[in-house]
């Protein structure tokens, strides 16, 4: 899956996982569409590093994929924004 897919999907992901994850996050929507971006580059990523098939095509696996991945981004997020606003 290109790029450009995993920029749409991470749209949506970053949205869901903020929805699914919810919290008091700095930065408002950009910051969450940034990380949901990255979120699912990193699951597409580490899915089809993990032997999981390749990540193709707009589809439920890689729209679940895109999710997860942008859940755990978060939650690292929040992990490192705790650890420097101590």
């Amino acid at each position: 899956m290109g790029i450009l897919s995993w920029i749409v999907f991470g749209l949506i992901a970053g949205a869901l996982a903020k929805f699914l994850f919810p919290g008091d996050d700095p930065g408002g929507c950009i910051v969450t569409i940034i990380i949901g971006i990255v979120g699912a580059m990193v699951g597409g990523f580490i899915m089809t590093g993990l032997g999981y098939g390749t990540v193709t095509g707009f589809n439920f696996y890689s729209f679940f994929v895109a999710i997860l991945g942008s859940m755990v981004v978060l939650a690292i997020y929040r992990v490192l924004l705790g650890r420097k606003a101590e």
